[in-house]
């Protein structure tokens, strides 16, 4: 578009931003004329609530931030006293750690809806690659923010993951060393986790986000039957079964805003600790490197990894599993040779495998919360089967063509 275009699109101050910002193209391209499926249901809200709570948790973080003082000595007496004497503290505190826990749900409700409707099948790989990412960013983001309290649980539970790099055989006890910055969990770690927390990862993050989100605009978004609307189009480009973004997804969305924002509130309010889930008793004690809490376990969101951990006898054996079951999340899309993206027509085997898989990783995140006893590792073990078992039946299952498919439609269905 060129300047005498944009001139007769717009005058005034939007005009005089055009022609030297393409503000109105960027609006049109991604929101007003980005045409999506017509057939979004529940599972499509859960993107943009990501995109929420990452805006909630910068926001409180700054604010915190303003209050908080990285060092040994102050770092707990800095958040007491943003708890207790900085105005509104309190609440910009439980924001933040609610906020925590809330990118972890909506991040696992949007993984799972891209698992069950193929959102990561073919042309979409890179926008699952990217997603992955910023997975995987958010954990560490998760981990070193979980540090900065300098809680007894915050102090040994970093403790114990950091030690676990040092099983790798060669690198281990080096990059344990380097991860820490001294010989224990010490100042040291907590000003580099800081940093790393506070301007590092979420430049990362952001990065990521917006990588995301470009890669979904350049093919398109998918949907519930899995079918490419860019097929069926009109005589003036518009695909048949899409309609514009704004204003029908965002009145949407919307929505699905105020409906979280009141769930997450009365958590804030009424239950920020949520039994010790989201902010645990020994946190509320200062760290102590010379007593050892009775039960050392992570926040909810790494327990799945972390039972797996559990799960294999060997510590080298362990971190390796806890690795593979992330990484093999990156290697999804090339696992499944499927020929159809979404449940509604695939074949019983999957339905089945998917549901074994979702209770498998529920399992497996309440063992990691629990005390270890022969049963609960047994249970684990079974957990961890069943989760790396999903991935290899999906690839027999789509690789040798045992899949039973049901005919796709041409055109997006309303079910």
């Amino acid at each position: 578009m060129n300047k005498m275009e944009k001139a007769t699109r717009s005058s005034g101050l939007l005009g005089w931003i055009d022609e030297r910002f393409p503000l109105t193209e960027l609006w049109e391209q991604h929101v007003s004329k980005y045409y999506a499926p017509k057939n979004f249901n529940f599972w499509y809200f859960f993107g943009s609530l990501a995109l929420l709570v990452l805006v909630i948790q910068i926001v409180s973080g700054i604010f915190l931030t303003m209050n908080y003082k990285p060092a040994g000595d102050l770092a707990f007496d800095s958040v007491e006293y943003i708890m207790r004497d900085v105005e509104w503290g309190w609440l910009i505190r439980y924001i933040h750690s609610t906020g925590a826990s809330a990118f972890f749900v909506v991040v696992y409700l949007h993984m799972f809806r891209g698992v069950m409707y193929g959102s990561y099948k073919s042309p979409r790989e890179l926008i699952w690659i990217f997603g992955m990412l910023i997975y995987l960013v958010l954990m560490a983001e998760a981990f070193m923010g979980y540090l900065l309290p300098w809680g007894q649980m915050s102090y040994w539970g970093a403790q114990v993951i950091i030690s676990l790099f040092g099983a790798l055989p060669g690198i281990g006890e080096d990059l344990a060393l380097w991860i820490r910055g001294d010989y224990n969990v010490s100042e040291v770690t907590l000003n580099r986790f800081f940093a790393l927390h506070v301007i590092a990862l979420p430049l990362v993050l952001v990065f990521l986000v917006i990588a995301h989100l470009m890669a979904l605009h350049e093919v398109g978004s998918n949907n519930p039957d899995g079918v490419d609307i860019k097929k069926h189009k009109d005589e003036s480009g518009v695909p048949l079964d899409g309609i514009p973004f704004h204003p029908y997804y965002t009145v949407k969305d919307i929505f699905g805003v105020g409906v979280f924002l009141i769930v997450f509130s009365l958590v804030v309010f009424f239950a920020p600790e949520f039994g010790g889930m989201f902010l645990e008793a020994p946190n509320f004690e200062p760290a102590n490197p010379l007593k050892t809490p009775d039960h050392i376990a992570p926040v909810w969101y790494f327990t799945p990894f972390y039972a797996i951990l559990r799960a294999v006898p060997n510590k080298l054996g362990g971190v390796l599993a806890m690795g593979a079951a992330i990484a093999v999340l990156f290697v999804l899309p090339w696992l499944d040779r499927g020929k159809v993206k979404s449940i509604r027509y695939r074949g019983l085997g999957y339905k089945i495998a998917l549901t074994l898989f979702v209770i498998a990783f529920i399992l497996l995140g309440y063992l990691g919360l629990q005390q270890p006893t022969p049963v609960k590792t047994l249970l684990a073990q079974i957990g961890t089967a069943t989760y790396f078992g999903f991935f290899i039946f999906l690839w027999l299952y789509t690789f040798f063509g045992w899949e039973k498919t049901k005919p796709v439609p041409e055109r997006v269905t309303f079910k």
